[in-house]
């Protein structure tokens, strides 16, 4: 552009007129402000009135396309230096510690796993690096739990992974209504049962889930109704699935469970029975909670067939089980009495484990086990195989189930 027939306001406001209508470009940055310099040092714009400054700022503006302010800092940097040149600035950046493989881990994880919590997540990386040997999880094994929120909010991260049925009150002279009291000792079941569901008049699957309190050791089991002739042999498989000895069973105080038949199965096998208070919503609250985070987790809302029992509880035995008590590490409380004698409960990323591990971890804890296991046998369970692995099988097997079931339910 040749615009040096420009030489005074007067012709500028006369350009200034018509320019509306023509549409101006220069080659690159530089050359824009090559020319603001050139036409700056024309019109002496330092020396030059208020109102004739401004016609040369809205000159400078239809030529160049810049901003008001664009054009008011390189009017500042020309007073300042007597030139407009493009200013190299080097901006702070903090390092980039965390790779896109690292990224792809903790989506992959996230997957296998479900999302679970930030502590939980970050465990299974201590676990994958420092017990499995895996160096893909080593830089992310000493992540804070903060920064993997973080992470979980990266554009990188998001590109990777695009109703209980009540149970009836009955008033029944079974069991003692009280809170129990393990004191530190494995054996002592939460159990609740989980509904699968309703369909067009159908009943669907009943999931029995049965937690021990000091270990969080988990088994469970699923029945097609709550009956007798279902809710025994279930119960009877759930107690067997515990590696240690079982002294005492809790449940609300649902009719499935607090009825004679259950009675007679746990005094057979010298088991304590207690149940819910009214009015102490927190007394079945560890199981409940499992509820949630596992059996939702992993069978969803929807209805599921009676006649998929069988298949749901050859996948418990086979897969999810294994998966929830070797695998799937849990927060643990820590009890604290402050000043006043009120007792408070602190859950610490340090205390967190997996059931298994839990259960190792207790004072002279073999005494515990049921006879004829042992730890050596369950070692080998344990490191079979590695968190991610564990997870990779059970979404795979997870699968399996749910096309089977798909498939007797269209047959």
């Amino acid at each position: 552009m040749n615009d040096t027939a420009l030489q005074t306001i007067e012709q500028v406001e006369a350009f200034l007129a018509v320019a509306s209508a023509v549409e101006f470009r220069f080659e690159n940055t530089a050359a824009g402000y090559a020319w603001t310099q050139a036409a700056l040092v024309r019109f002496a714009y330092a020396t030059l009135p208020r109102a004739h400054k401004g016609v040369v700022r809205r000159y400078l503006r239809a030529v160049t396309g810049y901003s008001r302010a664009q054009v008011t800092r390189l009017i500042r940097r020309f007073r300042r230096s007597g030139s407009v040149r493009r200013q190299n600035v080097t901006r702070h950046r903090f390092p980039r510690r965390y790779t896109p493989a690292d990224l792809r881990a903790l989506a992959k994880t996230d997957e296998l796993h479900g999302t679970l919590s930030g502590p939980a997540t970050k465990k299974i990386f201590e676990r994958a690096f420092q017990v499995f040997g895996d160096t893909a999880f080593e830089r992310l094994s000493s992540i804070s739990v903060g920064h993997l929120y973080n992470l979980r909010q990266s554009t990188g991260y998001v590109r990777q992974r695009r109703h209980f049925t009540k149970t009836r009150p009955r008033s029944l002279p079974i069991g003692q209504r009280r809170k129990p009291k393990p004191e530190g000792k494995p054996g002592y079941l939460r159990i609740d049962s989980v509904h699968q569901g309703d369909l067009d008049g159908h009943k669907g699957v009943y999931h029995l889930n049965a937690v021990d309190e000091v270990t969080q050791f988990q088994v469970v089991v699923c029945v097609e109704k709550i009956s007798e002739a279902y809710l025994i042999p279930a119960l009877e498989a759930l107690l067997a699935a515990f590696p240690f000895v079982i002294r005492g069973f809790h449940s609300d105080n649902g009719s499935e469970y607090v009825n004679y038949q259950v009675v007679k199965l746990l005094n057979k096998l010298l088991i304590e029975f207690t149940k819910s208070r009214s009015r102490h919503t927190n007394d079945n609250a560890l199981v409940e909670g499992k509820n949630a985070a596992t059996v939702r987790k992993h069978f969803g809302y929807a209805h599921i067939p009676q006649h998929g029992a069988a298949l749901i509880n050859a996948f418990n035995q086979a897969h999810l089980v294994p998966y929830l008590n070797f695998h799937r590490p849990c927060f643990f409380p820590e009890t604290i009495t402050d000043a006043k004698g009120k007792q408070r409960k602190r859950y610490r990323y340090e205390h967190m484990m997996t059931p298994y591990e839990k259960l190792k971890s207790l004072s002279e804890a073999r005494q515990y086990l049921k006879e004829g296991i042992t730890f050596d046998q369950l070692d080998a369970l344990a490191t079979q195989m590695s968190d991610n692995d564990a997870a990779a099988q059970l979404q795979r097997a997870k699968r399996q189930l749910f096309q089977r079931i798909h498939e007797q339910e269209a047959a």
